[in-house]
């Protein structure tokens, strides 16, 4: 017969203390059934579950091993019921909890805790991804993001995600729910919406203002808004009223459109780490290979503005690019490149991306209008788009380290 013991060290953190507890363990004939060990602010956690024969002496060799190596630990009898009760528990789905913001106000800790907690969720781990913040006191360069695992029986993922998004925006803070699963570490393609998303600007709206027919441009948008018109519809529209512009007004534009905040470490970042990129937009593919050129997007997919001596003829190329066609590309994409769906990342900010998000392994909707975030299964309204980095898992430093 064994029993079990659950291992718990605390102190001042020292080389050689996982050694000597080791030895100590060894020495009493222990098995190792699970191990946790953490460093904070130089403060040591550790805790380890062992099984040992009955007639081990352990609780006396760990008292003489604490003292040398300044530790305070403590042996708790672990029971049959508690250790089977915590095997059912490692076995349930783990789902991911990510918090994002400029700052992240302490009373945020509560209300998550009180939502996991209302839906049968227990924290099982929370850490940091994001860099420490100055000690100046201002923000952290790239904003707080903080980790935390729950795990529990199966839950209402979309009621829970409906609280959260609320909880959120009564803190200013973005809260996302993942489910884990290996893919959500394998991830391969990211696929971006590009005006509103990569850029700070509607292009067709810019256009129209240096056309003289801005108003005219607007009210079409409203109509669509409105459900009047579908996107084809309201597309063309806007598109006949650009009849006659200068081509030479498109340069002018490409060359001073203004980048999203975070894209330049975003695309940075997902290059170095081998991850395919592309733009599948329903603006213009003038506009998009210029984003291209400057910033190595893969591939682009958009629509094609159609010239001739000199000025835009109202029309594009036929297919128009709209909902429907983003997320059969994001599948032509994956499927092309050997890729599952949850390899997959679909970001955008409108109703015309809401398809490609669904069909994405990630949706994330990019400081979206409250309809678009509510039906996207993830946001980021808080942060610069740098931010899709932490969704993936990727800590702040092993990315400026690495």
């Amino acid at each position: 017969m064994t029993r079990r013991v659950l291992i718990r060290a605390t102190g001042v953190a020292r080389p050689g203390q996982l050694a000597g507890l080791g030895k100590a363990l060894a020495t009493s004939g222990a098995r190792l059934l699970d191990i946790n060990q953490s460093v904070t602010f130089g403060i040591l956690s550790l805790e380890a579950l062992v099984g040992l024969p009955r007639e081990s002496d352990l609780e006396g060799a760990l008292a003489t091993t604490g003292d040398t190596l300044g530790l305070d630990v403590q042996a708790i009898q672990v029971s049959a019921e508690d250790y089977q009760r915590w095997s059912v528990q490692a076995s349930q789905p783990r789902l991911i909890l990510t918090l994002l913001a400029p700052h992240l106000p302490a009373g945020i800790l509560a209300e998550v805790g009180a939502l996991t907690a209302e839906h049968g969720l227990t924290v099982e781990l929370i850490h940091r991804l994001s860099g420490r913040e100055p000690l100046d006191g201002g923000m952290p360069e790239h904003g707080a993001c903080v980790e935390c695992w729950l795990r529990g029986e199966e839950v209402d993922l979309d009621a829970l995600r409906e609280k959260a998004l609320a909880l959120g925006a009564m803190h200013g803070v973005d809260i996302a729910l993942q489910e884990d699963s290996i893919w959500r570490r394998h991830r391969r393609l990211v696929c971006f919406d590009m005006d509103s998303t990569l850029i700070q600007a509607e292009v067709i709206d810019e256009l129209a203002r240096r056309h003289g027919v801005g108003d005219e441009v607007a009210e079409v948008t409203e109509r669509a808004m409105r459900g009047e018109l579908d996107f084809q519809q309201s597309f063309r529209e806007r598109m006949r009223k650009l009849r006659g512009l200068d081509e030479s007004v498109l340069a002018e534009i490409a060359e001073s459109l203004p980048l999203m905040d975070g894209l330049e470490r975003l695309m940075r970042h997902l290059k170095r780490l081998g991850y395919r990129t592309a733009i599948l937009s329903g603006g213009f593919t003038y506009f998009a290979r210029h984003l291209q050129d400057r910033l190595g997007f893969d591939e682009v997919h958009a629509n094609e503005l159609l010239i001739e001596d000199g000025k835009v003829t109202g029309e594009v190329r036929e297919p128009i690019l709209d909902a429907d066609r983003k997320a059969e590309l994001l599948r032509e994409i994956a499927a092309r490149e050997g890729l599952a769906m949850e390899q997959t990342i679909a970001v955008g900010d409108g109703a015309n991306d809401l398809k490609m998000l669904a069909a994405a392994g990630l949706g994330i909707a990019f400081r979206a209008k409250p309809m678009v975030r509510a039906q996207a299964r993830q946001s980021i309204s808080t942060l610069g788009l740098d931010a899709v980095l932490y969704l993936i898992g990727y800590r702040h430093g092993d990315l400026e380290e690495g």
